[in-house]
């Protein structure tokens, strides 16, 4: 090349176009924000299938969870003495004679084994202003007692700590007209011994 400029040396500068920087790092985000999407996705599917983010546990449930189990219906009562089971002393506190005979006759019939029969003692006589008094041991409360308390419905319930023997005394009282009438105290004996089905438990998750 003639003129004003000459090149000199044995090297040449190459015509290159110019880096697009730019590019290639858009190129770089686009993807690393693709394999992440992707791996989210993947995530999420193996959540679905797996049933959650803790570990099943061999009863099914997850880890990290509680698992809190609500209280049973109470538990069916103690099984209650049949009237044959029960001996029942019987005694008259009022001024009309022949009740505890009468009565204790009565209650034969319905079952009942008969003890004493006769006069109430004087803690007793012409004290008793209700229907009648049920008196038995502590351990009567919840068994004999409730299943005469069926023949005699209006009478009084109480229990003596130092009475041994499973017998109970049906004390007459002046209110006294007769035993509750025996279709009514069967219902009454049928319901009290039925038995009762226990309630099933349930649970409840709280994750």
């Amino acid at each position: 090349m003639g003129g004003k400029y000459r090149i000199t040396g044995d090297k040449y500068p190459r015509m290159r176009p110019p880096r697009r920087r730019g590019r290639l790092v858009v190129v770089v985000v686009a993807c690393g924000a693709v394999l992440g999407v992707g791996g989210w996705g993947t995530l999420q599917l193996i959540d679905v299938f797996t049933g959650g983010g803790g570990t099943a546990s061999a009863a099914g449930s997850k880890a990290g969870c509680t698992t809190k189990a609500s209280p049973a219906a109470a538990a069916s009562p103690a099984v209650l003495p049949a009237p044959a089971q029960i001996t029942v002393n019987v005694f008259n506190a009022t001024t009309r004679g022949g009740l505890a005979k009468t009565t204790a006759d009565e209650l034969k019939k319905r079952g009942f084994k008969i003890g004493q029969v006769g006069n109430a003692s004087n803690e007793y006589d012409k004290k008793v202003p209700g229907a009648g008094v049920l008196l038995g041991p502590a351990a009567s409360l919840n068994t004999s007692l409730p299943v005469l308390a069926t023949q005699l419905t209006t009478a009084e319930r109480r229990t003596d700590a130092a009475r041994t023997g499973p017998a109970i005394d049906l004390i007459i009282g002046n209110a006294f007209t007769a035993l509750t009438a025996q279709p009514e105290a069967t219902r009454a004996l049928t319901a009290l011994t039925a038995p009762h089905p226990a309630a099933t438990a349930t649970t409840k998750k709280h994750c």
